[in-house]
């Protein structure tokens, strides 16, 4: 017992000697408290040789001479080869462990990382021989080398030190010692320190990799001479991202991945679509002469594009995915893991072996955008998590035109933000592409072992301006010196494989002339280029739609009242909370008939529908499970033991999945993430809900540059829907609007739909529809808070049953349309205070109409609707929100046209605010009766 003990305490690196300091804050924790440490140290300490006449204290310096004892006797109590050479020796064995330690936590600061050789690293006394009271003396003395992973337990401390800075002050810099779990430190000491970060590769490998060299630097210097003065973001000075990417979908593969998803910026995004994935140059090359599809709307700019192929691998062919993405840089990032996530919940795959993320940054990017903080927050947690992300920074050294450090980021390292999920962080010297090849397979070995996010830094150069047109030297002059004068990557490994024999000169010159031969053709350049047959989804089905198509929505009354049944059953024993049994015991009444459906139940029928349908319904929001207002309740907590049950998921045997997450507190990630799920699985109800319809603030640059325009840019199809709670309830300006005035300011080109349903059955058909109606757009939702419970919002079974959403709701009280003087129009909760106070008037010369679609514009169905009013003159918009806010200004037109010839439109509601809403209640409610008196007071 004691042997494996020791052995285990001798191999933790968190027993080296690096860490004495915490060794001891871990002995008098364990001093004061023994149960207050972990098993394994109170063992150790526990096996300690006991002072005499001292129960449990000792003096430290006992402490620290017994630990010394045993790093004399080694891991299993035999006599170290340090061991018989005295005193002096057993304190220098204690400093040698101490300095393999501190060449795994800062052997990275001394690397050589700069391609350029500008970095000027300050001293790092940890790695000196002198700061651990050894000198070039001992290099003959042979010392334990502890837990270093070498093959062997001893070496001369000269050969030791020339091993740790070849290991960890080469090409490549290691980051890991952050990590807090052993296992994972090992495992990479293990992968790392065995071939010291420079494994062997055969001829073959070299030769591929000197190609995937040529291809970059030959497509950027065709394109440069071609299109001469063109944007296109080069890649030249980090060449080397094409032989990793190669390698890493290689290695992918081989391990078992069927799909990448690839998400990248602007920087070198041409040259991976043509030597990557496959896109045949002629294509690239016509969309720079100005040729264009003429099928794709408006269409984007080339270096936004995305691209699909399948790709031949060791392990069978990959389908490769690279994202479409705006300008807006990181965004991509989480709209990549939702595409993942929706492809392994298609394969059925639970831990992301199937299918593989891969994101490439900026070096500024990485570090100034907010959204990569969310993104690595999101990696682990049950809604978001894909097995880990593969994620490469095309570090240049230049974020546009600011090089200079402290006005780029305050961290050391652009890539110190992954810290916060402990990911290990591998900067390699971009003019090494053999240590590039390396730790890419390193990396994902790592991902697919510990299912959790990496980082490769690969450190380069950027040859050129942010764009061809741009002239650096006017900003980094010493830099562009430097790079004026620096070979191409392709060069620097040409000439190291001639010299050591690998190829001559005349096969690298004709692997180059090879190359541009083929550019001259326009066709694929990639040998690994498969025709598309791995990908695994259809949409051919919602392709060519228009919103009328017709679908069959009619639900009968006892398959209602059957799934009603199930979804109001709770587990015997299962303890409710008092107020979720009451809403449970309603909706049991609501099925029975004693009561109409309100929200809620109407809601979570939907659902059920679609499940028991088969298709998958995946909801994310930050109260989700309950919703926000406490009127869902999808998710149920035991009060007794805090076990959850869905009763959405048990509709029956072989249902399509439900999955409803409490998400974190993001929104510009999460809707990102869910907008990629949605684009990768149309047979899914992806619905994200937000806390308050104004927190969509957070995710505007989503819904402006994808949500609202994906399909136009990029022919994307999306059937993501957005809940968000929208209503004046008198909850100040942040919870009150969901700016719905933005939404209709995007509406264009039949791009989405934004509805304000105002009853249960239409929220029911609704949701239905957008499952059911053989078209896939964003669908958008002003959604209610106190319509929840109101006593008017309330519908029958039979009006769920008839399966139909309304557009528009014409007047509901038997009113005489001849005697009606003025026709209000309007949308949502301000509808029930004028049908109220309406009621309490008297008046039967007002009527009111719902509009429940607001895009696209239900002109038909209006039409029909005022129909009976034609000899109205006087027509009323009628809104919560202020002028220049809400449906008033963005759909004028569309009320005018609605309207009578001749007739007159006016504006009853808040005026103009820069605020969304008042802050004050007693102001709330004089404005509201006022738009309400103002709407209905015929003249």
């Amino acid at each position: 017992m004691l042997e494996s003990v020791m052995k285990a305490w001798w191999d933790s690196s968190h027993m080296a000697g690096g860490n004495a300091a915490y060794v001891e804050e871990v002995y008098e924790a364990y001093l004061d408290d023994p149960q207050s440490v972990s098993d394994e140290w109170r063992t150790i300490f526990d096996r300690l040789p006991k002072v005499e006449g001292v129960e449990l204290e000792a003096k430290h310096s006992d402490i620290r001479q017994q630990f010394r004892e045993q790093a004399k006797l080694g891991p299993m109590g035999r006599v170290s080869a340090a061991g018989a050479t005295g005193a002096a020796t057993d304190d220098r064995q204690v400093k040698v462990l101490q300095l393999i330690n501190a060449y795994r936590f800062r052997g990275h600061q001394n690397a050589n990382l700069d391609p350029l050789g500008l970095w000027k690293q300050d001293r790092v006394r940890d790695l000196e021989l002198a700061h651990h009271e050894l000198s070039e003396s001992d290099f003959d003395t042979v010392f334990n080398v502890g837990s270093y992973k070498v093959g062997k337990d001893s070496m001369p401390l000269g050969e030791l030190f020339k091993s740790l800075n070849q290991t960890y002050c080469g090409s490549v810099g290691a980051e890991y010692m952050h990590i807090t779990d052993t296992e994972q430190k090992r495992w990479i000491q293990q992968r790392f320190e065995s071939v010291q970060a420079k494994p062997e590769f055969d001829r073959d490998a070299k030769i591929n990799i000197l190609k995937g060299l040529i291809a970059a630097d030959g497509m950027e210097k065709y394109l440069g001479s071609k299109f001469p003065g063109a944007k296109r973001f080069s890649l030249e000075g980090g060449d080397a991202l094409i032989p990793m990417l190669k390698n890493l979908i290689s290695h992918a593969g081989e391990k078992g991945a069927k799909e990448v998803v690839v998400g990248m910026a602007h920087r070198g995004r041409l040259n991976v679509l043509v030597n990557v994935l496959g896109k045949n140059p002629s294509v690239l090359f016509d969309e720079f002469s100005g040729k264009h599809d003429e099928s794709l709307g408006s269409g984007d700019v080339k270096y936004h594009m995305g691209y699909s192929s399948d790709y031949a691998t060791p392990g069978g062919n990959v389908h490769l995915a690279l994202a479409f993405n705006p300008s807006h840089l990181e965004i991509v990032n989480p709209v990549v893991m939702g595409s993942v996530r929706a492809r392994m919940d298609r394969r059925g795959c639970e831990d992301g072996s199937t299918v593989l993320p891969i994101t490439i940054h900026g070096d500024s990017a990485i570090a100034g955008q907010g959204v990569v903080q969310e993104t690595f927050n999101m990696s682990q947690t049950r809604a978001f998590q894909t097995g880990g992300t593969v994620r490469i920074v095309i570090n240049n050294q230049v974020g546009f035109t600011t090089s200079k450090l402290d006005d780029t980021r305050s961290t050391p390292y652009c890539t110190d933000i992954a810290k916060m999920v402990q990911a290990p962080i591998f900067h390699v010297n971009a003019d090494d592409p053999e240590a590039v090849v390396f730790v890419t397979k390193l990396a994902l070995d790592y991902r697919n072992t510990f299912k959790r996010d990496v980082v490769i830094d690969l450190v380069c150069y950027r040859r050129h301006g942010h764009n061809e047109a741009d002239e650096p030297s006017a900003t980094q002059p010493l830099m562009y010196k430097k790079v004026k004068k620096h070979p191409v990557p392709r060069q620097i490994y040409a000439d190291q494989l001639t010299a050591e024999g690998t190829i001559d000169k005349h096969e690298v010159e004709k692997l180059v002339s090879d190359y541009r031969s083929a550019l001259d053709h326009g066709a694929c350049v990639v040998d690994e280029w498969r025709p598309m047959t791995e990908h695994s989804v259809d949409w051919s089905p919602y392709l060519g739609h228009d919103w009328n198509t017709p679908y069959k929505g009619e639900i009968g009354l006892d398959k209602l009242k059957e799934l009603g049944d199930r979804i109001c059953t709770i587990p015997e024993g299962f303890e409710l909370n008092s107020r979720v049994a009451k809403l449970y015991k309603d909706r049991r009444a609501m099925i029975d008939g004693e009561r109409k459906l309100d929200w809620g139940m109407a809601e979570t029928l939907a659902y059920a529908t679609i499940v028991d349908d088969g298709s998958r319904i995946r909801m994310t929001g930050q109260d989700s499970g309950r919703g926000t207002f406490f009127h869902r309740h999808a998710v149920l907590h035991n009060q007794a033991d805090a076990e959850t049950y869905m009763p959405l998921q048990n509709i029956r045997e072989g249902q399509g999945p439900m999955e409803i997450y409490d998400s974190v507190l993001s929104e510009e990630a999460v809707v990102a993430f869910e907008y990629g799920y949605s684009t990768a699985e149309p047979d899914c109800l992806t619905i994200w809900e937000a806390q308050f319809g104004d927190f969509t603030n957070g995710a505007q640059v989503v819904i402006d540059q994808f949500l609202s325009s994906g399909e136009q840019k990029w022919g994307r199809l999306c059937g993501l829907t957005m809940l968000l709670p929208h209503g004046y309830e008198g909850q100040g300006p942040e919870h009150s609007s969901a700016r719905l005035e933005r939404f209709l300011q995007m509406s264009a080109d039949h791009n989405w739909q934004v509805c304000v349903p105002s009853t249960p059955a239409q929220v029911f058909n609704m949701l239905r529809r957008q499952m059911l109606r053989p078209m896939r757009r964003p669908l958008i939702v002003m959604s209610p808070k106190s319509l929840l419970r109101h006593a008017q919002a309330t519908s029958s079974l039979e009006e769920l049953a008839e399966g139909q959403f309304h557009n528009v709701i014409a007047e509901i009280d038997d009113l005489d349309p001849k005697k009606v003087k003025r026709v209000v129009m309007c949308s949502g909760k301000v509808y029930y205070d004028l049908l109220d106070q309406r009621r309490k008037n008297e008046q039967d010369d007002v009527a009111i109409i719902r509009i429940e679609q607001l895009y696209p514009f239900p002109h038909d169905e209006i039409a029909e609707v005022l129909e009976p009013y034609k000899h109205v003159t006087d027509f009323v918009w009628c809104q919560e929100e202020p002028q220049n806010q809400g449906a008033w200004y963005c759909s004028q037109h569309h009320f005018y046209a609605a309207i009578p010839d001749g007739a007159k439109l006016t504006y009853t509601g808040r005026p103009a605010s820069a605020s969304p809403a008042v802050g004050y209640v007693s102001v709330h409610n004089i404005q509201q009766k006022a738009l309400v008196e103002d709407a209905l007071a015929t003249k």
